[in-house]
């Protein structure tokens, strides 16, 4: 995060968050074919709370879906182009937390383009766990239109439709524990 960003916090605990990432999670879903969704994840990324601002960065590369033929593909200038973008990048300028309820706006960057997003769900704790660590977690969601990012393959069906619709949703399940 810049130095001259500004960044709001409302509900959120200070200090500083590390990912944990057998407890975590980042996936997109997309509809297909027009009946069906279909998932995918990145088993490698990270995330970091502090001074008030989250950061996730997840590799490109790691990108798993059911089918290993279709997880090359993703890693082509079709989709994701891993080679020349090796990184998705979110950086926040806002946290807002009411409750259990928060949202965090921010700039997803993808394929080298930035957007402002805004991630909204649902934020657990601070709780002490078992092991007196302090744990913070987030159920984040939103969705994204891949052309606003470059991402523009598609294939028309026999009805003419595309096989692949425009939007695209984001869910980071993300628990972080207290540096």
């Amino acid at each position: 995060m810049s130095t001259t960003q500004q960044t709001s916090v409302t509900g959120i605990p200070t200090g500083t968050w590390n990912l944990d990432p057998v407890h975590s999670s980042l996936g997109f879903a997309i509809k297909h074919s027009g009946v069906m969704t279909f998932r995918g994840d990145f088993p490698e990324f990270d995330a970091r709370l502090a001074d008030g601002g989250l950061v996730g960065t997840a590799r490109v590369a790691s990108v798993r879906v059911d089918e290993p033929n279709l997880a090359g593909h993703l890693q082509t200038p079709d989709f994701f182009d891993a080679e020349q973008f090796p990184e998705l990048r979110f950086v926040s300028n806002s946290i807002e937390r009411d409750g259990e309820r928060v949202s965090i706006a921010g700039d997803l960057t993808l394929r080298g383009v930035t957007h402002a997003v805004e991630l909204s769900g649902t934020a657990s704790g601070p709780v002490t766990d078992g092991y007196g660590t302090q744990r913070l977690g987030l159920d984040l969601e939103t969705t994204i239109n891949r052309h606003d990012y470059g991402i523009s393959w598609n294939q028309p069906l026999p009805s003419g439709e595309p096989a692949l619709a425009d939007d695209v949703v984001i869910t980071a399940n993300i628990a972080l524990v207290q540096a």
